[in-house]
């Protein structure tokens, strides 16, 4: 329980800090000034990161699916009166589709294992629905939890550079959510309410279609 506890407080610390300088520098996100203070609070205290993970990540874990549950409530705030259903529909099955093939097209030609090619169909979705994915597809789940990191951190790192001539909330907020999830979306709200709305509602509709279909599909090849 104490080991659990200062696994918590170390990671707390390290975002409390993280985030004053993620306001100076918002190019870079919280969870990359986090880790950094992380790993220098671990080397500081002496402590292995294989215990910080074995001790915290269950907890974590746990937690992360509480808050992807929590999406439902900026979710219930939208307006979809004026929503162009039509392209949403067809920017979220492109989406879904090419950031499934895309990443599995490229570690294929790469020649790299299969469970590999599995780990990178889930990059396009958020941990918690990423981890059950992995486990459909007996994916390595550590591969896919950096995998979804570094996917959400690259593209909130790279948005204001691609979305500096994009002006319309909605259409930025929906692209963060779609390319980078989580960290996308947490990245949206510092643009606006309306941008952490659609970013939210990007990655929570895009997760479920792609946890849908992404399983039955693969299952699907394998039975033959």
């Amino acid at each position: 329980m104490i080991a659990i506890l200062s696994g918590f407080f170390i990671t707390l610390i390290a975002y409390l800090v993280a985030k004053p300088l993620n306001q100076k520098i918002p190019q870079i996100p919280v969870i990359v000034f986090g880790m950094f203070f992380v790993i220098g609070l671990l080397f500081l205290f002496g402590i292995p990161y294989e215990n910080y993970m074995a001790n915290v990540n269950p907890f974590f874990n746990h937690l992360l699916g509480y808050v992807t549950v929590a999406l439902a409530i900026p979710l219930a705030a939208m307006r979809y009166d004026d929503l162009p259903l039509k392209a949403i529909v067809g920017i979220l099955v492109f989406a879904s589709i090419s950031a499934v093939a895309l990443p599995m097209g490229l570690a294929y030609l790469l020649h790299m294992a299969d469970s590999t090619i599995m780990a990178f169909a889930t990059r396009a979705v958020t941990t918690p629905i990423a981890i059950n994915i992995a486990t459909l597809l007996h994916a390595p789940i550590s591969l896919v939890i950096l995998i979804v990191i570094l996917s959400g951190v690259i593209g909130a790192a790279f948005s204001p550079l691609i979305l500096r001539h994009i002006n319309d909330e909605r259409a930025s907020g929906l692209a963060l959510g779609l390319a980078a999830h989580a960290i996308g979306t947490a990245q949206a709200w510092q643009r606006g309410s309306v941008a952490g709305r659609y970013a939210a509602f990007g990655m929570a509709v895009n997760a479920t279609f792609t946890a849908i279909w992404l399983p039955s599909f693969v299952l699907f090849l394998n039975s033959f």
